[in-house]
């Protein structure tokens, strides 16, 4: 696999310097090659982002508002690179984190150079330092990029507003308090681009980490506005937005998900291995009935509370069957699970414990007790 850091590397170098060489007629393309691949070839990926703002610092105009204006004619002659480079969009990173760096103090000129080139490469990370030291400011460029005719600047809206977007600094206002990114997601949520709405989910996703009941609270907003049934770009997104609460098995997200509320279930036998050695897996037998009177949807799960080295216990949820059962109907689960060393948790001997749950809620358990040897 290509390593990331390959986006930044000659063939990207040129294509900035090409580019930069056609709106700045003054400009020095051969230093600046010269001084960009000095030691690049030593440098991380955002090392080498930062080694390049450095470098175009040095070429570019001091007066912002000059380069502005360069930089905004770049993107007619624009050099996109090989369609088959997954990481061609890179070349464009260096120059839009330029604008955090260089532009803080400027943020009218700034901003509106974010949304003109954020279709070269997504100016999320750019835009954060703007949003945290003018949060008024940039809630009006934001909400008017909201209905913009561009894909890549509604898409900016909510992924650079992320409270906890990768790789980007941390929104901490946002964090504590999500509720102005609110209205940016009830507009963006229903655009016409995947693109938009897959980062509606993951801003969601990004608030249910510290605020799971605002997500809850939103989505179910959003259903209640449905006439009949909601559509399935509105399931999707959904779904996605509270991948991180049903692995937690909250409760209030299952119906969200069209799952049943409450399912009439009995797990009428759950049986598992009394003990086992590192390196076996657990076997379990598990057998669930419907007592309802009509047919019910509902998500099995099962937690393995593995002991600590404290001797205390902490669970860990994985996905066993989604279901769907008749009235009165039973139905019987076969499940073995490898105990095996892995790289991400430590083992300790003692008590453990396994544990049913249907839509998140436990609903029986059994102990085993684990040998390392």
């Amino acid at each position: 696999m290509e390593l990331m850091k390959n986006g930044l590397a000659k063939p990207a170098i040129l294509r900035i310097s090409s580019a930069l060489t056609q709106v700045l007629p003054q400009f020095n393309e051969n230093a600046f090659i010269d001084n960009c691949l000095d030691n690049i070839e030593s440098l991380e990926l955002k090392e080498r982002v930062n080694h390049l703002i450095v470098v175009l610092h040095q070429h570019l105009p001091q007066d912002f508002s000059l380069t502005a204006q360069a930089l905004a004619n770049i993107v007619p002659i624009w050099d996109f690179g090989d369609p088959d480079d997954a990481l061609r969009s890179f070349a464009a990173w260096p120059l839009i984190d330029y604008i955090a760096e260089h532009g803080i103090e400027c943020p009218e000129i700034a901003l509106p150079l974010m949304k003109t080139l954020t279709a070269l490469f997504s100016a999320e990370f750019a835009i954060r330092p703007f949003i945290l030291k003018y949060p008024e400011l940039c809630h009006q460029y934001l909400t008017q990029w909201c209905q913009d005719d561009d894909h890549h600047v509604r898409r900016l809206v909510s992924e650079g507003t992320r409270p906890r977007l990768p790789w980007g600094i941390q929104l901490k206002p946002f964090v504590k308090d999500p509720t102005p990114t609110k209205i940016y997601l009830d507009t963006l949520k229903d655009d016409t681009s995947l693109y938009v709405r897959r980062s509606v989910a993951n801003h969601l996703n990004d608030i249910a980490k510290d605020h799971p009941d605002v997500v809850i609270n939103m989505c179910q907003h959003w259903l209640s506005q449905c006439d009949n049934k909601p559509t399935d770009e509105l399931q999707w997104l959904i779904k996605h937005a509270t991948r991180t609460l049903v692995k937690k098995g909250m409760p209030e997200v299952f119906p969200l998900l069209g799952y049943t509320n409450k399912p009439k279930i009995k797990v009428e036998m759950l049986r598992c291995d009394a003990k086992i050695t590192l390196g076996d897996a657990l076997s379990f037998t598990l057998e669930i009935k419907s007592t309802a009177a009509k047919k019910q949807r509902f998500v099995i799960d099962y937690a393995i509370h593995f002991v600590k080295a404290n001797g205390a216990t902490s669970a860990k949820v994985f996905k066993l069957k989604n279901v769907e059962l008749a009235a009165k109907q039973t139905l019987v689960i076969e499940k073995s699970h490898p105990i095996k060393p892995i790289s991400t948790r430590k083992y300790y001997p003692g008590k453990h414990v396994l544990e049913i749950l249907v839509n998140g809620e436990c609903k029986a358990s059994q102990s085993f007790v684990l040998h390392l040897d």
